[in-house]
């Protein structure tokens, strides 16, 4: 045994068994709905854990658990089957989104557009073009992560090929108008490719990519209450994309290897049981979020919530900022008593930065660090949101009492 295992391995005995356990971190890794875990087993013990383009009954058979999934996939968001393409996570799709329409598109046009609170998955692809001759711009926005039309539209022009600007921002839930932004990009040029990462959208609030008019999306199966393993890329049709790696290919001309069948159709069952419960679910989620924002800020001083409130913010998000404590000291000591949050960005925890989304809407660096996010979901109750709650209290009281960070100091 290696001295990092045994190292977590006393780490997690050292923890002990909370009383109460509620996980509130779907932002990084998500609870799965019974339905999709069940679909999942039953491809692994009946049909679906084949090779889809191998021609015999079980390839057969996996094909056609496959090309249903994909059905669902494509009906939820109003796409057709052929415009849906897979993936082992929405980072593969969004990169493949960036890179590919990059490769792709010879144009000669050499500007990509994206907001300043962009997923990193999208950023750093983006990021990737300009060691190749590629310019970047980073749209600024307001308080609240909204996008600033005005200089949107300012920078589109004839060498703008790509935008990309996120439906719902994964760590302060800010609904974009993306309708709005789809029409005042195609008003300045109606050549330029308009991406949206909807991973945090889908499910959450309404999307149909015929309504919005984006020509590329992406989705991701573990932030529906799927399996981990699969996400998608939506590729209105005539859109031009090219593979970023290569290998053989099975079902799927953007992504060589075998399709994980299981996880799509596990990501396929979590989206048709999102669906018939879409309005109860979004209802119960909002609930909960605000139960959950409002006992925050009534009942614990020097709090800031970050992002907007009410119908402009994702249902299933919260995300504080608690002034005078470390985000990991919070995300450490709330895990001992049963709560499970991440702190600042999902991308950045493990090295300490404060994340960039909530240095973009204008936090300090020092309140950035003091940052909180934490998602409800429909498998919670308000018992658990209570619960959080006076986890919460008890804990930010106990860490200001040891810390050495102090009001005024």
């Amino acid at each position: 045994m290696s001295d990092i295992v045994r190292g977590v391995k006393d780490l997690i005995k050292m923890h002990g068994k909370p009383v109460r356990e509620v996980y509130l971190d779907s932002e990084n890794s998500g609870l799965i709905l019974p339905e999709a875990l069940k679909e999942m087993i039953n491809c692994y013990e009946a049909v679906g854990f084949g090779h889809p383009s191998i021609t015999h009954k079980v390839g057969w058979e996996s094909y056609e658990k496959l090309h249903v999934s994909t059905k669902i996939i494509a009906d939820f968001i109003g796409a057709s089957i052929d415009e849906i393409a897979h993936f082992h996570s929405g980072t593969e799709a969004n990169n493949v989104a960036i890179l590919g329409v990059a490769k792709a598109n010879r144009n000669g046009r050499k500007k990509i557009v994206v907001s300043s609170i962009e997923h990193l998955s999208v950023i750093f692809p983006a990021e990737e073009l300009q060691k190749h001759g590629y310019s970047l711009v980073k749209v600024p926005v307001d308080s609240e992560g909204f996008v600033d039309v005005d200089v949107l539209s300012d920078v589109i022009d004839d060498d703008t090929l790509l935008v990309s600007i996120a439906a719902v921002n994964h760590e302060i839930g800010t609904v974009q108008d993306i309708k709005g932004l789809v029409e005042v990009v195609k008003d300045k040029s109606s050549e330029v490719i308009f991406h949206t990462d909807a991973a945090d959208a889908l499910g959450k609030v309404e999307f149909d990519v015929g309504k919005l008019g984006v020509d590329l999306a992406t989705f991701s199966s573990h932030k529906v209450y799927g399996p981990k393993g699969a996400g998608a890329l939506y590729i209105r049709e005539g859109v031009k994309v090219e593979p970023i790696i290569f290998g053989q290919l099975s079902t799927q001309r953007l992504w060589p290897g075998i399709e994980n069948v299981p996880a799509i159709a596990g990501f396929a069952k979590a989206l048709e049981v999102m669906r018939n419960n879409f309005d109860e679910y979004t209802s119960k989620m909002r609930f909960l979020r605000d139960k959950l924002i409002d006992g925050i800020l009534e009942s614990i001083d020097d709090v800031i919530l970050n992002g907007p409130r009410g119908d402009r913010r994702a249902p299933d998000n919260v995300n504080v900022s608690f002034l005078y404590c470390e985000g990991e000291a919070i995300t450490v000591e709330l895990s001992t008593r049963g709560i499970y949050v991440s702190s600042g960005s999902a991308c950045t925890s493990r090295i300490l930065e404060p994340s960039h989304v909530l240095l973009a809407i204008g936090r300090k660096y020092e309140e950035a660090h003091g940052s909180i996010l934490m998602k409800v979901t429909p498998m919670h109750n308000a018992d658990d949101i209570e619960y959080a709650l006076v986890q919460l209290r008890e804990a930010i009281s106990r860490i200001r009492s040891i810390s050495p960070i102090k009001r005024g100091v």
